[in-house]
């Protein structure tokens, strides 16, 4: 075991020393991404570039990433607020640079509906601190992108 010279969590160590490998699965662009722990997504191009529609195009997955990201810091805020989340429901659109290569996002939404008896004030803290503070995926995407949220309370 290798002593730290300064306390740093383990949690702080693994998000800092993450590793994807690539797979390709096809003779095509469907690819297999794997992380360190064996999980997998699957990603595509899309048809009119001779992809299949067998997985989520990179782009998407960037999309995803901000509304899973989300999602972890609110519903872990809420925890600890000890408020009552029965589900939670992500929904997040993306704009990008017309006729542009890349094409970066230009724009990003995310609603949120939080399901249970939440306290509103409680909620919009959640909301607001995970979109604003603590998400990591909003804070690298707002660099080229403008990231708007809201949410709804459904009893």
């Amino acid at each position: 075991m290798v002593a730290l010279k300064s306390p740093v969590s383990f949690v702080s160590l693994y998000h800092h020393c993450m590793k994807i490998e690539i797979k390709r699965r096809n003779d095509l662009f469907h690819m297999e991404a794997e992380n360190e722990t064996g999980n997998v997504v699957q990603m595509d191009a899309s048809p009119e570039i001779g992809g299949l529609n067998m997985g989520m195009r990179p782009m998407q997955l960037l999309l995803a990433a901000l509304g899973g990201c989300g999602s972890i810091d609110i519903i872990s805020i809420l925890r600890k607020q000890k408020e009552p989340l029965d589900d939670i429901r992500i929904t997040v659109s993306g704009e990008r640079e017309a006729g542009a290569v890349p094409a970066l996002f230009t724009d990003a939404h995310v609603h949120i509906q939080l399901f249970g008896n939440i306290d509103l004030a409680k909620a919009e803290r959640a909301v607001n601190l995970s979109m604003e503070k603590y998400c990591s995926v909003a804070k690298t995407m707002e660099k080229t992108a403008k990231i708007t949220h809201s949410f709804e309370i459904i009893s």
